[in-house]
């Protein structure tokens, strides 16, 4: 079976970069060895290097179950939170309720 890796613009791809330095930060502020880090969350060391060098191929649930090992997970759950854009656009397309007709 060949593996696909997604095709990310440049912009995408250093988000991700920053996204797993900012992963291998976080491990090594703990203290916590690469291998350890990886035994614990499931996953193999070359997946976790994979993760830290911010590789669009690793699943997000990997990247999820580092989080947990670190203490992390709810920083995930921050993702999207505030669509201000998506919220604006919503806006914008309600329609609005003419006035009820005087009695």
């Amino acid at each position: 079976m060949n593996r696909k890796s997604a095709i990310l613009l440049p912009k995408t791809k250093k988000i991700l970069e920053t996204v797993g330095e900012q992963i291998k930060l976080a491990r090594l502020r703990r203290r916590l060895s690469g291998e350890m880090v990886a035994e614990r969350a499931g996953i193999g060391r070359n997946t976790l290097i994979s993760i830290e060098q911010g590789k669009p191929s690793v699943s997000i649930g990997h990247y999820l179950n580092v989080l947990k090992v670190l203490g992390l997970e709810n920083d995930f759950l921050s993702l999207a939170k505030d669509d201000t854009l998506g919220k604006k656009l919503q806006d914008a397309e309600l329609i609005t309720k003419k006035r009820a007709p005087k009695k």
